[in-house]
């Protein structure tokens, strides 16, 4: 047997004091990051890619002043103690002062057969947006699909162009089904309304498609195999206890859809939800569960039709919606809303090395703007993400702003999504390590793709 000599342990004392020493010195590091993040504060992040720099630079936004409170009788006050308004309330009342920072005026529109110059292939995240008809384009909670053989985007969502009311004293804000809308694009700015490639029923009241029911989220993939479009959506009833989800298959991009059933994938219920299709064609269903307390996720059956029977419960206990998933360089990750109806809340990024988890949550991915904007998810809610073509690394997050006093005129949020460096946000676990790449979405009240950069692939 080797005898160490006291020299010997000594060193290796040493050794191991010193490494006991510097994990010490990172977890503290970690642990400032992690306050600086969590208190609104946010490091620069830059890919380096010389075509998407100027998308990464912070954009800035100067604190919003909350207008002085309406006057109140005297009886209200002893009534009901006074209340200061957040942001969030003056966003949610349609009769604020400030409804213009959130909702601009119709007549300042993103108009593709009008704009010209300096306006061309530029995104105005809230602005109003039309169609090549001169129309509000309706495709809400919606995602886009790549058509190979077109060469051609398609964006399907929810036709919301009709009256909003409460179905009753206590119910959220709602549209009657009309159906999905698809409008088809060549650059991802001026898009072709397509007409709504899922209608809804007008007198059939047992069908899931009843004006009277709830249809949302719907999302579009291809099967080679079987040759068919398939859509996915979420579908309930006025009171939101169905909770179901609804497939409608297609020959063409632009429909007709014909709907085929709902059901309670694996025995649970479900609500918002996506699918995501992987690089080997397998396809994936993700949905909130469990009164929304965690997201469920499992592969569906090779023709895309109904779910097989394998699922993995995720995010367990952290109240998310909104999935919108995308892949990078082999890693899933996935972008998910709090639950807090129409009023929106602090964006999440989650991560992991197989899709199936587990699942771990790398923190608000939202850079730019000021404090109260990331933590809104600058006033919208995750819907899909979409890869920029030619630019590995970068995408474009799709969201939407939710208007719960006139649903039609809902926005549409898109900016810039990069993923690349170190996560800000440290995993419990690890003592501070960041295992996974940041996801930043970069605020901006102006921008476009890069110019050298073919969205036609």
């Amino acid at each position: 047997m080797t005898r160490l000599s006291s020299g010997s342990r000594c060193s290796l004392s040493v050794v191991i004091w010193s490494l006991v020493g510097c994990l010490l010195l990172l977890h503290l590091y970690s642990l400032v990051r992690h306050k600086d993040v969590r208190d609104g504060e946010f490091p620069m992040r830059t890919s380096h890619h010389p075509l998407f720099r100027e998308l990464e630079e912070v954009e800035v936004e100067e604190n919003i002043q909350i207008p002085p409170p309406r006057k109140r009788s005297p009886r209200a006050a002893k009534r009901r103690p006074k209340r200061t308004n957040t942001l969030i309330d003056e966003f949610l009342d349609e009769s604020s002062q400030l409804r213009h920072l959130f909702f601009p005026d119709q007549k300042i529109s993103v108009d593709p057969m009008k704009d010209a110059g300096n306006d061309t292939f530029y995104y105005y995240p809230g602005r109003n947006w039309l169609d090549t008809d001169g129309n509000p384009i309706q495709a809400h909670g919606g995602g886009i699909l790549f058509d190979e053989g077109s060469r051609t985007y398609y964006w399907y969502g929810e036709y919301k162009d009709g009256p909003t009311y409460h179905a009753h004293k206590k119910g959220a804000a709602r549209v009657d089904i009309i159906g999905v809308g698809c409008y088809s694009s060549k650059d991802l700015w001026t898009w072709k309304n397509e007409g709504i490639v899922l209608a809804g029923e007008e007198s059939n009241e047992t069908h899931d498609l009843h004006k009277s029911n709830v249809l949302e989220r719907p999302k579009v993939i291809y099967n080679e195999k079987t040759g068919k479009y398939v859509m996915w959506m979420h579908i309930d009833d006025a009171n939101y206890t169905k909770a179901s989800v609804g497939i409608a298959i297609s020959d063409y991009p632009t429909g007709p859809f014909d709907y085929l059933y709902s059901k309670r994938p694996h025995g649970f219920d479900s609500r918002d939800m996506t699918i995501f299709k992987d690089d080997d064609g397998v396809a994936y269903l993700i949905y909130s569960s469990e009164d929304n307390s965690e997201l469920h996720i499992g592969p569906l059956t090779e023709n895309y039709l109904d779910a097989s029977l394998v699922m993995r419960r995720i995010l367990v206990g952290q109240h998310r919606e909104a999935p919108a998933l995308f892949k990078h360089q082999g890693t899933y990750y996935m972008i998910t809303s709090g639950c807090t109806g129409w009023a929106p809340n602090e964006a999440l990024a989650h991560a992991a090395e197989s899709i199936m988890g587990p699942w771990e949550t790398l923190g608000n991915p939202c850079i730019g703007g000021n404090k109260v904007f990331r933590l809104a998810t600058f006033f919208a809610q995750s819907t899909f993400v979409l890869p920029l073509p030619g630019l590995p690394g970068s995408f474009i997050f799709m969201a939407d702003r939710w208007n719960p006093s006139d649903l039609r005129d809902s926005r549409y949020v898109w900016l810039p999504l990069t993923v690349g460096g170190a996560a800000d946000q440290p995993l419990e676990y690890n003592f501070g390590f960041p295992l996974w790449s940041r996801v930043s979405i970069y605020w901006h009240k102006r921008w476009r793709l890069p110019h050298r950069l073919s969205v036609k692939k």
